[in-house]
């Protein structure tokens, strides 16, 4: 279920009347994996809206096969994003969702569902 939901919250008294407050819930996060094929590289990092582009907190795990991979919980919605390899900026090959980022050039796009 996307978007929020609606949730009763406790009932309060004020002024000798009973008020039931509704609360709006925050959809829950979900992890979504991020993973780039490049065996040549020492370290690669993913930055995006979803981190305010910082280029050196989410680094990936690389694997003996040259897979480098990092899991991050994102909520619900659009992020940009683009990968840092050896400092360098890379957009996702395996990713064709893109548009034009604030610098030119393409960042890949994710849609959390």
């Amino acid at each position: 279920m996307a978007g929020k939901t609606s949730a009763t919250a406790k009932a309060t008294t004020r002024n000798g009347q009973t008020v039931t407050r509704k609360k709006t819930a925050t959809p829950a996060a979900t992890s979504h994996v991020f993973s780039l094929m490049a065996p040549e590289a020492t370290e690669v990092y993913v930055a995006g809206d979803f981190n305010n582009w910082e280029t050196n907190t989410h680094k990936l795990r690389k694997y003996k096969n040259g897979l480098h991979k990092k899991s991050v919980r994102l909520k619900p919605g659009r992020y940009e994003y683009r990968f840092v390899v050896d400092s360098h900026w890379w957009t996702d090959p395996e990713n064709q969702h893109r548009c034009t980022g604030a610098f030119g050039e393409d960042n890949s796009v994710v849609h959390i569902g």
